[in-house]
């Protein structure tokens, strides 16, 4: 029902101002049609349509409109007895083309380049040998300070001394976890490394806890640093991205600030990789 303003002086009255305009450049079915889409892929499932409706805060007419749509183009389906909407074979051919297409180093190296520079510190994105449950150094960014961090391309770190080692041990189960450690054991690197299972599932946990791993000289004398994991569509690690310096300038003031910045540049890159935590 529209609102009228009083009239004045015997002048008709004039209707409100119509409601704000869509954001420029959208067209607004396709955007409530896209939204319906999402809340489809997030369900995990199958889904009412007055639960999306509700959702989307729209009418169920035009709900289902939208939903009957897509339905035609091969993007959702119905499902049961129930009519629930889910997910249909034309969305996952169209996503599938951006999995074919994506590019990990792409991707990653001008945030890698960003984070040196915010940090001052050598940053290095390392991938995960399923096979061999190793980390390796795939791309690096040096930062320009005299005393830096340099490992080669392809070197590969230990598991349980490493920043990107841990933080991918963080996210194994408990059995995975003592499988691996039977088979590999934990050599002593330095001093500071944790040789002791308990000590070492006792430090996964807090990683697990602040969203980011911390090698404390666990390596290499005088060095320190913090790693992120970056997830794929399976919500599995598969990279991890960290900070490396010597210990004069990754104090333990800045271990937690460093941290911050790991974590929102992983998140960063897990969203640009379409996978999810």
């Amino acid at each position: 029902m529209a609102v009228t303003i009083p009239a004045k002086r015997g002048k008709k009255p004039r209707a409100a101002a119509a409601a704000a305009p869509q954001p420029t450049g959208q067209v607004q079915s396709l955007t409530r049609g896209l939204k319906l889409l999402e809340s489809i892929a997030e369900a995990h499932g199958s889904v009412a349509l007055t639960e999306l409706a509700q959702q989307a805060g729209l009418p169920n007419s035009t709900t289902h409109r939208l939903l009957t749509t897509m339905q035609q183009q091969g993007f959702v389906r119905q499902v049961g007895d129930l009519g629930h909407w889910t997910i249909g074979a034309h969305a996952f051919m169209v996503g599938s083309s951006f999995l074919q297409s994506r590019n990990l180093l792409a991707i990653v190296h001008p945030i890698l380049r960003r984070l040196m520079e915010e940090s001052g510190e050598t940053v290095n994105l390392a991938v995960l040998d399923q096979d061999d449950h190793q980390a390796i150094i795939i791309d690096q960014v040096q930062c320009t300070q005299l005393m830096r961090m340099s490992a080669p391309i392809g070197g590969k770190l230990p598991m349980h001394a490493s920043g990107a080692g841990k933080a991918f041990l963080a996210w194994l189960s408990d059995e995975a976890l003592s499988g691996l450690l039977h088979r590999k054991g934990l050599h002593a690197y330095t001093p500071a490394t944790l040789v002791s299972p308990v000590h070492l599932k006792d430090d996964l946990a807090q990683i697990r806890k602040r969203g980011y791993s911390f090698d404390d000289e666990e390596h290499a004398l005088g060095l320190r640093c913090v790693a992120a994991c970056i997830y794929n569509e399976y919500h599995e690690p598969f990279a991890a991205i960290s900070i490396s310096g010597p210990i004069s300038r990754i104090t333990d003031d800045r271990v937690t600030e460093l941290g911050a910045l790991v974590i929102k540049a992983a998140k960063e890159i897990t969203l640009a990789y379409g996978g999810g935590r």
